[in-house]
């Protein structure tokens, strides 16, 4: 029998008020049950943010370094639990297990990260512009947090903003995605079992348009951070906006990688093989373009179709995998779609565009991992975001027309670069209009003490990761304290 899971609120495990259910399987393995989870609705979140704000006014009021203690006691016990957690996401998302190893320490990084922002939660002080006058600035928590996130780093992501988030004294309303609830049940887990308090952190499964947008509409919710498609991000904003809450959008990519004559030749085919099926292609950062300089563009093809058609599709808890399956059938039928797109614009399919034949894969959502060539910079591959293992290659005629085609899109998330000219490297730094900009290094890979997010219509300006996720879950206080005995009067003209 299905593992059965709830929802944790207010310190209780606790059914969705509907006593309704949704199934969650392995999409290696669709016959398989990962556990049954509640399909909650609105009653269930008002509950959930009842608790937060109920815990905020205790949670703010402890020091922040006790805070980070108990952050960093959360990745000890990540470390101890890491290989159990990766083949739990393994089993719910089918990435490999090497991935999805790395998506733990992922989260195990950012919280002894944020442990140590615990006593570094710096403010300013200023000279006054008056005699005997004191001015700083201090940085304070917000309040009830509402924390939604994708499937495809169901431990990374959390972390990346549920530590920042209690670091900074805000409480937690957190809906995960529905392909990835178990991953989120465990991160939960670990957090009361570090000295989390009741009511500081709540989870509520369920639909995003049940649950997710219940958090975003709700006048209690303070601040929303949110990772998925730019499509949802907008709608969020919009909802958002009506209640003037403070929000945080990380949304899609269509993330290219440059590579010029000069470059290391393997070193750009291992970037490119990594950057765009790592992952099964299903990263907002994944290498979805590859554009080639046209003098190396037909012997670069040919060696990365090469390697392509060598690439071992699987269960990513089997050794020797290389690609996972797409996470569920829509995704699967999204690629395959996409593939059509590119077929019917005339672009040329020179690996993968089909779902594999062989019986031992029949049972999941695989899908051949995809190379097109002779693709246009306005074909509908090279614009849209696909999100699967599908790469269209482009062809430049210099460094300057590689960029320009780079930046030819609604997104601007993350960049690669592959030369040995430094001249040029400085350039594409400089030029290349994204969040991320790699040189010799694939699109994919972000590090947790850097801030992380894109530009035009990959989000909303702010970012996640490193120091800068602290600016988003803190308010700026500014005290003045006059200690000259009389009144001085500030923005009045005493000059």
């Amino acid at each position: 029998m299905a593992k059965k899971f709830q929802n944790f609120i207010n310190g209780k495990w606790v059914d969705a008020k509907s006593g309704k259910t949704f199934e969650n399987r392995n999409p290696a393995n669709w016959d398989e049950i990962v556990g049954t989870f509640p399909k909650s609705g609105k009653e269930d979140v008002e509950e959930a943010v009842k608790a937060a704000r109920n815990a905020f006014d205790s949670w703010r009021l402890m020091p922040a370094p006790k805070r980070g203690d108990i952050l960093r006691k959360v990745g000890d016990i990540m470390v101890a639990r890491k290989e159990e957690l990766a083949r739990q996401m393994t089993r719910e998302m089918g990435k490999v297990l090497a991935e999805t190893r790395g998506d733990v320490q992922e989260g195990i990084d950012t919280a002894y990260y944020a442990g140590t922002e615990g006593r570094r939660l710096f403010g300013h002080t200023v000279p006054s512009e008056l005699p005997n006058k004191y001015n700083m600035a201090m940085r304070v928590p917000i309040g009830v947090a509402g924390i939604v996130t994708p499937w495809n780093f169901p431990m990374a992501i959390p972390t990346w903003k549920i530590f920042p988030a209690l670091l900074c004294g805000n409480t937690i309303v957190f809906k995960p995605a529905s392909d990835t609830p178990a991953t989120a049940t465990s991160l939960v887990e670990i957090l009361l079992e570090a000295g989390v308090p009741e009511g500081v952190v709540n989870i509520v499964h369920g639909g995003g348009g049940e649950v997710g947008m219940a958090i975003v509409s709700h006048p209690e919710v303070d601040l929303i951070s949110f990772t998925g498609s730019t499509g949802v991000g907008i709608k969020i904003s919009e909802v958002a906006s009506q209640t003037l809450k403070r929000v945080s959008l990380e949304l899609g990519g269509k993330n290219a990688q440059i590579v010029m004559p000069d470059a290391d030749m393997d070193l750009a085919l291992e970037g490119v093989l990594w950057g765009a099926f790592g992952t099964t292609g299903q990263r907002c950062t994944a290498t979805s373009r590859l554009i080639l300089h046209e003098k190396i563009h037909d012997d670069f093809l040919k060696m990365l179709v090469d390697r392509v058609e060598k690439l071992k599709l699987g269960d990513g808890l089997q050794p020797g995998v290389d690609v996972g399956p797409c996470v569920n059938e829509g995704q699967q039928k999204t690629t395959q779609s996409y593939v059509e797109i590119g077929l019917q614009q005339g672009a040329t399919l020179a690996a993968g565009g089909e779902i594999p034949s062989d019986p031992n894969l029949k049972k999941g959502w695989f899908y051949k991992p995809t190379v097109f060539s002779g693709v246009k910079p306005d074909h509908r591959i090279a614009k849209e975001e696909i999100f699967g293992p599908v790469l269209s290659v482009i062809k430049t005629k210099s460094l300057d027309e590689g960029i320009q085609i780079l930046n030819d899109t609604i997104y601007g998330l993350s960049s690669s670069v592959y030369t040995k000219d430094v001249n040029g490297a400085f350039r594409a730094i400089r030029d290349i209009k994204a969040g991320i900009t790699y040189i010799n290094a694939p699109t994919i890979g972000a590090e947790a003490h850097m801030p992380f997010g894109g530009v035009k219509q990959t989000g909303n300006g702010h970012r996640e990761g490193g120091w800068a996720v602290y600016d988003f879950f803190s308010e700026w206080k500014t005290v003045y304290i006059d200690y000259s005995g009389g009144l001085q009067r500030a923005q009045i003209d005493n000059y």
